[in-house]
């Protein structure tokens, strides 16, 4: 590939995991949902600290985003007949992403 298509593709991918990552933040308005569902399952787990539980919840807030926003992107490649993602489906992935988070950039929660 080339290096300026690869330079493109890794902005998208960075863009990707950082709006997911704030969107798992503890000043998410999703959080507070997601601890209270996940709270009464981390004693079955290994996790059963306090600080694990708001780490587990923010990775699985972060994950579920980031796999809530792929499936726009996952059928629109689909659709296509496209073999591998290119800057068309990551926009569209990135774009799902910014959507999940907007209520966490716009203040709202």
């Amino acid at each position: 590939m080339e290096r300026e298509t690869l330079l493109r593709r890794d902005g998208f991918l960075v863009g990707i995991a950082g709006f997911s990552l704030l969107n798992g933040m503890h000043f998410s308005p999703y959080f507070d949902a997601a601890y209270i569902l996940l709270r009464p399952f981390t004693p079955t787990l290994i996790v059963s600290s306090p600080i694990l539980t708001f780490y587990f919840t923010s990775l699985f807030l972060s994950v579920t985003s980031l796999i809530i926003a792929g499936i726009p992107a996952a059928l629109f490649e689909r659709m296509t007949g496209r073999r591998e993602s290119d800057a068309v489906s990551l926009g569209i992935w990135l774009a799902g992403v910014l959507l999940l988070a907007l209520p966490v950039l716009l203040g709202r929660g």
